[in-house]
């Protein structure tokens, strides 16, 4: 018996709303043609105010968001929805714009598509996120470890009981390494097994580990907690030691090993 709610529908048993915004007629009506054929309920805007303001009238179940927008572009308006409350957000973006691809994911997007895409694939897109965003938490209760505790059920995560605000993506990851203290993971693994993805761009794995680090690592830029452990991928360090920092920074300081040629930035 499949314990995960279908994609299309609320648990309610209405259909999941989706608000695509987007200035391009043509595209959005391409895009609000094949999600109401999948099943979704769908909502068009040509711009950020008006996405802001339908989003206000009735909470959509997931965001189709145009990078491009006039006036109020689509970061801007990740942001304030972010703002507001959690809501799934899958970026629209132009091929070959990857700063402004990374930039979405770090203000809170939990997917891109880069134009031009396939309809059929951003609809599996959006059943993928959504399917991820509803799945049955699995048994066992709360998730602790060095000072965060995660309740699947509720969705909650904490800092020494101080409530953290995380997305949809950030929140999976930290129960993810939760779960399992002092596994390496490689991004691959990570992508298969936090976003149900087999194959994607592994700078949002990336992106969002750094995201993460910035809301439960004491000091981001020298993380002691979900550490990188280069060439292969992340770590998380349930039990951190209670000491001083001994003046190693990046690399250094997370592995004990300086890094050699080419082991620069994120990608472990």
């Amino acid at each position: 018996m499949d314990l995960v709610p279908p994609a299309r529908t609320r648990p309610t048993g209405r259909p999941a709303r989706v608000l695509v915004v987007d200035d391009d007629p043509t595209v959005a009506e391409v895009v609000a043609g094949y999600l109401d054929r999948a099943g979704y309920a769908v909502d068009r805007v040509e711009d950020g105010p008006q996405a802001l303001a339908a989003a206000a009238s009735a909470r959509p179940d997931l965001v189709v968001l145009d990078l491009m927008l006039p006036g109020m572009d689509g970061l801007e308006v990740c942001a304030k929805l972010r703002a507001t409350g959690p809501v799934p957000v899958i970026m629209l973006t132009a091929r070959g714009d990857e700063d402004d691809r990374i930039l979405g994911l770090e203000l809170g997007a939990d997917d891109y598509v880069t134009k031009p895409f396939s309809p059929r694939e951003l609809v599996l897109r959006v059943e993928s996120v959504l399917r991820r965003s509803r799945a049955v938490a699995p048994r066992g209760g709360e998730l602790s470890g060095a000072g965060l505790s995660v309740d699947p059920a509720a969705r909650r995560a904490a800092k020494h009981g101080a409530e953290l605000a995380l997305t949809l993506r950030e929140f999976d990851l930290l129960a993810h390494f939760l779960r399992h203290p002092g596994r390496v993971f490689g991004r691959e693994e990570l992508m298969r097994e936090v976003w149900g993805w087999e194959f994607g761009d592994l700078s949002t794995v990336t992106v969002h580990v750094r995201r993460l680090r910035g809301k439960v690592e004491d000091d981001p830029a020298r993380p002691r907690l979900i550490t990188t452990v280069w060439g292969v991928g992340y770590r998380f360090d349930a039990a951190v030691p209670d000491r001083a920092y001994d003046g190693a920074t990046g690399p250094e300081r997370e592995t004990g090993l300086r890094p050699g040629p080419g082991l620069r930035g994120e990608r472990p």
